[in-house]
């Protein structure tokens, strides 16, 4: 854990209760030793606004982005052309929400430097009174508890037209804590997402070392480049056809849908028939690198990932996958890992890719390529270095990513009481 690392996360994942304190006299409904219940109605305000747009006026338009993600600037806008007659600005300190499917919690705080953007009127907003400070609100709207409160109250029957009314939020209740102690959770709360934040950018610093270190692997003059079929052995999956929808053969089977960059998707594994035969020709091996063929997407073009044996075998590839394996000898699987995520990071599969609409690299061009290949024993130094510089970026997103899931439960425990808040500001 690095040195500006403070927070104690076993602390933190173990619930400290305080001891259980008997409510005052005409106290408002408390779930458990938690902070009274209140409905957002009784602390905030539904704005009644509809400024007229102003022809040959230009607004800077402003939206909100699902699971608590915030404000995005969506461009500007002419007053003129609009099919808008009216629309809402964005005062800083309000709270906007999205009334289209709002169970996926497309709710914020409007930040300083969206004073004055405008939104439609698909996107009410609402004033806080003076028992709510706009930073801790700015928890809650990132919160999971009020998402689901949301979600309960939506209407509508077509999925993606469910829609949940200004006046369906303000029914919402939720603990309502003392000023004094939101302005603790909020330093509790700010100090945990200042620690991820500094995770993410180191390992975004550990990232780029990483690829440039690669680069320099994977480039180095003073080694002969060979064809990439005389490195690797390369072979395009096999083609989905209804035909092999059944058959006595079903065999699990790999999509370009299932690989990501450097990682492996295995939630949706498909099954097609693949006689033994096939199965020997197109079956997966440990240490086998599988590479993205082609997609609309040009980013996903080239994306890698090496199979490591995560389901029982036979498992097989489609014809939207080219098989990377190395070759005894000649190639160890480790170094033909690096290369594909080399040539996927510089571009090099993009740039062989043919296709206008949709990107393909196809075997032909795949095997074309040119590879700058080491003998075995540098293939086997260069893995070890880049491998071990892996290891610690990984590492770094999964310290941040474990410091994620505590804060999304301190935010409840704090206001639950089940984490009681003196011993969170001590950890922190």
């Amino acid at each position: 854990m690095s040195d500006w690392q403070q927070i104690s996360l076993g602390d933190l994942e173990t619930p400290v209760r305080p001891k259980a304190a008997v409510p005052p006299q005409g106290s408002r409904a408390s779930t458990s030793d938690g902070y009274p219940l209140r409905s957002l109605g009784e602390v905030m305000h539904l704005d009644i606004q509809r400024t007229p747009m102003k022809p040959a006026t230009t607004y800077r338009l402003a939206g909100v982005l699902n699971a608590g993600k915030g404000m995005v600037a969506k461009g500007e806008l002419d007053g003129g052309d609009t099919e808008y007659a009216a629309m809402n600005v964005l005062r800083a300190d309000q709270v906007v929400m999205r009334k289209l499917t709002a169970w996926e919690g497309p709710i914020t705080v409007v930040p300083a430097e969206f004073d004055g953007f405008v939104v439609s009127n698909e996107f009410p907003t609402f004033t806080l009174g003076p028992e709510l400070m706009p930073d801790w609100m700015r928890h809650v709207c990132r919160s999971p508890r009020l998402w689901a409160e949301m979600k309960n109250r939506v209407s509508g029957t077509v999925q993606r037209r469910k829609r949940l009314n200004p006046e369906q939020l303000l029914q919402i209740q939720l603990p309502i804590p003392p000023p004094e102690v939101q302005a603790r959770i909020v330093e509790v709360l700010d100090a945990v997402d200042a620690q991820v934040t500094a995770l993410d950018m180191e390992a975004d610093a550990l990232r780029d070392v990483l690829r440039r270190l690669r680069a320099d692997s994977m480039t180095d003059s003073s080694v002969d480049e060979v064809r990439a079929d005389e490195a690797f052995s390369i072979t395009m999956g096999r083609q989905r056809s209804p035909q092999r929808a059944t058959g006595p053969y079903m065999t699990s089977y790999l999509r370009s849908a299932n690989v990501g960059y450097g990682t492996l998707d295995l939630s949706d594994v498909l099954e097609m028939d693949f006689n033994p035969s096939e199965r020997e020709t197109f079956g997966l091996r440990y240490g086998d690198v599988l590479v993205s063929e082609g997609s609309a997407s040009e980013t996903a073009v080239g994306m890698p990932a090496m199979w490591r044996d995560e389901l029982p075998a036979p498992v097989c590839f489609q014809n939207t996958l080219l098989r990377y394996r190395a070759i005894q000898g000649v190639s160890i699987p480790a170094f033909v890992k690096h290369w594909c995520l080399w040539a996927y990071e510089s571009g090099q599969f993009r740039n062989v890719a043919g296709g206008t609409n949709i990107k393909h690299i196809g075997s032909r061009r795949a095997v074309q390529m040119m590879v700058r290949l080491p003998n075995v024993a540098d293939q086997e130094r260069i893995a070890t270095e880049l491998d071990s510089m892996s290891e610690v970026v990984a590492a770094t997103r999964a310290e941040a990513a474990r410091l994620r899931q505590v804060r999304a439960g301190l935010l409840a425990g704090l206001l639950d009481r089940t984490i009681d808040i003196k011993s969170a500001e001590l950890e922190v």
